[in-house]
């Protein structure tokens, strides 16, 4: 998926920091004669942005369309409030805390019940984090063992909205609602914005 969007989408986790990436062994296209393939299409192009978010934040066509209609239906920039939406996505929030290494692996961390939201036990990776939220790891061996062996692991930085205490058990604060520079992919929301309100 990295090679076809022509960029790293980070799937992987820490192994995309490594030289057994595929994107950065191979940089070009999958399939046959890519070489040759000419220029990308207008609508190529805006179609080519709207799969790299969908890849990058693992939500499909259906998730996708229903974040984009909520986004219309808000105030402000169509495209800056749903790069917000799917930033608030818990399975991302996890990941960005460091917590699991890759959203892939934040999704099931979410959905086998090992985090806590202000105390309850939520397992529906695309829940919306609010600020003021607290994310905890479940207070249990396993959980604990699992978060703290990935935050060891991880090494990224946490962005400036959410804030990370490493405590054990380790816990997050959402501190406000992201803004357009805390989306971790370089991305042109409004090629995205005018490809879905056709």
């Amino acid at each position: 998926m990295c090679r076809r969007e022509g960029s790293k989408l980070f799937l992987k986790g820490a192994r995309c920091d490594t030289p057994k990436c595929a994107f950065e062994r191979r940089d070009s296209p999958p399939g046959m004669n890519t070489m040759r393939r000419g220029k990308l299409t207008e609508y190529g192009l805006h179609l080519r942005e709207k799969q790299k978010v969908k890849h990058y934040y693992g939500v499909l066509e259906r998730q996708f369309r229903k974040y984009f209609k909520r986004a219309e239906r808000a105030k402000g920039n169509t495209g800056e409030v749903l790069m917000s939406l799917l930033e608030r996505r818990l399975d991302n929030v996890v990941c960005r805390l460091g917590l699991g290494q890759s959203r892939a692996q934040a999704r099931l961390f979410v959905s086998h019940g090992h985090v806590t939201v202000n105390g309850r036990r939520v397992d529906v990776p695309s829940y919306l984090a609010r600020p003021g939220d607290v994310i905890r790891v479940k207070d249990s061996r396993k959980s604990t063992q699992l978060a703290q062996a990935n935050l060891a692991e991880a090494g990224h930085e946490v962005p400036d909205f959410l804030s990370l205490i490493e405590g054990p058990p380790p816990e997050g604060h959402v501190l406000r609602l992201p803004e357009a520079e805390d989306v971790s992919i370089p991305v042109q929301t409004q090629l995205i914005v005018e490809l879905c309100s056709m």
